[in-house]
C-alpha cells in the first residue's frame, strides 16, 4: 500500500506518523521552511513523552508518473484548487480530500477527473512547535471521527479500501451517505467556536469571558435550528444537542470546553494558527444561509451541492 499525504502540516504530519507506524508505505510532500526542516530532520514527532522519527519518505516535487493507492490532501481551503491543479496528471487514482470546504465536488472533479475524489474530514488535532516536532492526536472517536464518503453516498470499493487502512491504522472513523450535509453542519459548529476566539479580548483565556460564551452559545443555537428546519435533519444526529441543551447550560458548556486541555488542542490551536482560512469559512457558511433563506422565501429548491 502507497499513500501520499499532500500537506505537511499539524494534520497531514500526524496521518503520516500513523500511516508509516502501520507500515504502509508512506511519503509526505512539503514545501518552504517545512520542506527543509523535514529534509534535514525527518518527521519528528512526539508520542509518550518522547521524541520519535517516523520512517515517511519526504517529497519536495511530485512526478506525475508516480501512482500511489492513495494521495490524502491535507490543506487550507485557500490552497485547494492549486493542489487540485499539480496533481491532476498524476495517476494515482483516488485523492482523498480533507478540506474544510462547502464548495462543489463537481468542481474539484473537473479539474482531476470524475471518479478520483473522495471527499473527507480529518479527526485530528494539535500544532507543530518552535523545533519543528509534532505534538497532535486523533479526535477522540465519540467526538469526531476520520469522515468520509462518495460524492453519490454509495458504497464503493474506495470506502472499503480507504476504510481498511484507517482500521489498519487504528483511525477511528465513519462512512456518512452526504458529505457535504456533515461539512455544513461541521461548519455550523466551528465557525462560532473560531469566532469566539478572534473576538475575545485574549483568546487564550475566551472560555473566561462570559458575554462571548453567552453569545457562541446564541450562536450555535441559531445556526442548528436553522440548518434542522430548512434540511430536514443534521449530520451527525448528535449536532441536535445544540437545539436541544437550554441556552445557560450551553454557555457552561462551552465555557468548561474552551478552559480545558481538549480546547487548547483541538480548538484553539486551529483557530489561531488559520485565522484567514476560517474567516473565508465564516464568509462562506453565512453566504450559504443567506442563499438558502432566499430559496424558501421564493418558494424555490436549493441545489444540492455535489
Amino acid at each position: 500500500m502507497r499513500i501520499l499525504i499532500y500537506g505537511a502540516g499539524v494534520i497531514g504530519s500526524l496521518y503520516a506518523v500513523l500511516f508509516a507506524e502501520t507500515g504502509y508505505d508512506t511519503s509526505i510532500y512539503a514545501r518552504g521552511k517545512r520542506l527543509e526542516f523535514l529534509k534535514k530532520n525527518g518527521l519528528l514527532y512526539k508520542k509518550n513523552q518522547n521524541i520519535r522519527r517516523a520512517k515517511a519518505t519526504i517529497l519536495g516535487e511530485l512526478s506525475d508518473n508516480d501512482a500511489y493507492d492513495f494521495i490524502l490532501l491535507t490543506v487550507r481551503e485557500n490552497q485547494l484548487y492549486e493542489a487540485l491543479a499539480e496533481l491532476k496528471n498524476n495517476k494515482s487514482n483516488i485523492i482523498v480530500t480533507m478540506v474544510n470546504s462547502l464548495d462543489s465536488y463537481k468542481k474539484w472533479e473537473d479539474i482531476v477527473g470524475k471518479g478520483r475524489i473522495l471527499p473527507a474530514f480529518p479527526g485530528a488535532g494539535g500544532s507543530i512547535n518552535n523545533d519543528g516536532i509534532l505534538d497532535a492526536a486523533l479526535t477522540p472517536r465519540m467526538i469526531q471521527p476520520t469522515t468520509f464518503a462518495e460524492i453519490s453516498g454509495n458504497k464503493s470499493e474506495k470506502t472499503k479500501q480507504f476504510s481498511k487502512i484507517l482500521r489498519h491504522a487504528h483511525i477511528p472513523y465513519q462512512k456518512v451517505v452526504d458529505m457535504h450535509m456533515w461539512q455544513l453542519c461541521h461548519l455550523a459548529m466551528v465557525v462560532p467556536i473560531a469566532d469566539a476566539y478572534y473576538e475575545a479580548d485574549c483568546p487564550e483565556r475566551a472560555g473566561r469571558d462570559w458575554k462571548t460564551m453567552k453569545k457562541t452559545a446564541r450562536r450555535l443555537k441559531r445556526n442548528f435550528t436553522f440548518l434542522r428546519k430548512q434540511k430536514g435533519k443534521l449530520s451527525p444526529w448528535k449536532m441536535n444537542i445544540f437545539r436541544f441543551v437550554p441556552l445557560p447550560f450551553l454557555t457552561i458548556m462551552l465555557a468548561v470546553t474552551f478552559g480545558s486541555s481538549f480546547g487548547d488542542k483541538f480548538m484553539y490551536q486551529h483557530a489561531m494558527k488559520a485565522p484567514d482560512e476560517m474567516r473565508e469559512l465564516h464568509k462562506q457558511f453565512y453566504a450559504y444561509m443567506t442563499y438558502m433563506k432566499r430559496m424558501k422565501k421564493c418558494g424555490c429548491k436549493a441545489k444540492k451541492v455535489q
